[in-house]
């Protein structure tokens, strides 16, 4: 049995004309001879109206019915588009997260992913053709509905592929026909990338890039499931993210990634002894929230500064969090006109000199660095925001892309 996954996202199914391409998409996929999964998210706008609507009828909604409340959805979204293949005379149904069962954990709003078992979906297959699955939703143990956060369908998808097995392909379907080398709007050298490997794709969606959910590439990745990003507006062939291989280790920067979403907090001096970091982020990440760039200054007369960034909403949060663990600092600062720019490629495993390119490229263009981080296929700047901009197109430059 031949299966295809194809994810639509909510710009795909927003009205009744877009969900008649998404049609065309799914019969040209039977008439190729595979069975089809359709993972459909909901449709443009009616995730945000319905969370309006739950903070008009409560100022704190529970996370659970909450989560009730959003998978509804989806719900509408695969009950229509099966109608849409009934009268095109195609054996289809519609299948929620919890009816496959996709069993996550009880964490409402961005629940994980434990066990999915796929032996319904294949007895489906002996009936129906096309199966319309709900993205974006699971239950516990317990049969509880749970969401598994923004972007959620995507990882519905891949998980599905990765559960069905048998090298079963996932297409993603977005806006947009690809992978680009950085934002095309940012940046009008920017081109479509046929290729791209799976850690790549992991730091391009970390460091800001919008294109797929980061934990869609880490499951694509652990189960090995090809993904093909593509328009459901186009009939390009999009973007293949897969395995690592020689050829893509010979390019040395594959992608620019940058994020606007950055804040920075800076605690001037700190006690430097044992157990300080600690003290100081353990309490935010029991509070949730995410720390991304860290840097500890070197020791002077037993202090030191740390900074380190978070995403501009919970600024207000992570310091009070840090007042009211009552930490021995001088003062506590904080700065949000500052952006991240990155630059992505496995080739910079193998090749030196990136780091000084980058760092010379920025410093001609007059671009100040705030703080640096890196990993083996990364290196991330952070910048004035004024600067973004610049910093993403002088860098494309730099690498050629």
């Amino acid at each position: 049995m031949r299966i295809l996954v194809q994810k639509f996202g909510g710009s795909s199914v927003a009205d009744l004309e877009c969900m008649k391409k998404v049609r065309t998409k799914v019969l040209a996929a039977r008439e190729e001879g595979y069975k089809v999964v359709v993972v459909l998210s909901a449709r443009a706008g009616q995730t945000n109206g319905l969370l309006e609507r739950a903070y008009q009828w409560s100022d704190e909604p529970d996370l659970a019915e909450l989560d009730v409340l959003l998978t509804t959805g989806e719900q509408e979204s695969v009950a229509l588009f099966s109608m849409l293949l009934h009268d095109a005379g195609v054996k289809a149904r519609s299948i929620l997260g919890f009816q496959i069962p996709i069993i996550t954990d009880d964490s409402y709003g961005s629940a994980r992913i434990d066990s999915i078992d796929a032996t319904h979906l294949r007895e489906l297959f002996e009936t129906y053709d096309v199966l319309v699955m709900a993205g974006f939703q699971g239950r516990t143990p317990d049969m509880r509905l749970t969401t598994l956060g923004r972007g959620g369908s995507d990882t519905s998808a891949v998980a599905i592929a990765a559960a069905l097995g048998d090298e079963t392909r996932c297409d993603i379907y977005t806006d947009v026909d690809g992978v680009y080398t950085t934002d095309p709007r940012m940046c009008k050298a920017a081109h479509k990338l046929d290729r791209i490997c799976y850690d790549e794709m992991l730091e391009l969606a970390s460091m800001g890039a919008k294109v797929l959910q980061i934990r869609s590439v880490e499951i694509a990745e652990k189960y090995n499931v090809p993904v093909r990003v593509r328009s459901t507006f186009s009939n390009d062939p999009g973007t293949l993210v897969t395995k690592e291989d020689d050829m893509m280790e010979s390019v040395l920067v594959s992608g620019i990634a940058f994020d606007k979403d950055q804040a920075r907090i800076t605690l001037c001096d700190v006690q430097d002894r044992p157990g300080t970091a600690a003290s100081i982020f353990n309490p935010l990440g029991e509070a949730g929230i995410v720390v991304d760039m860290i840097i500890q200054t070197a020791s002077r007369n037993g202090v030191t500064d740390m900074a380190f960034t978070v995403s501009r909403k919970d600024v207000k949060r992570a310091i009070a969090v840090l007042e009211k663990a009552g930490h021995d600092v001088n003062k506590i600062e904080s700065a949000s006109n500052i952006a991240k720019v990155s630059v992505v490629g496995v080739g910079m495993r193998n090749h030196s000199g990136v780091s000084g390119r980058v760092f010379d490229c920025l410093y001609k263009a007059g671009i100040n660095l705030i703080m640096i981080s890196t990993s083996e296929v990364k290196i991330s700047c952070l910048v004035d925001e004024a600067d973004l901009e610049l910093a993403v197109n002088v860098m494309h430059k730099e690498f050629d892309l």
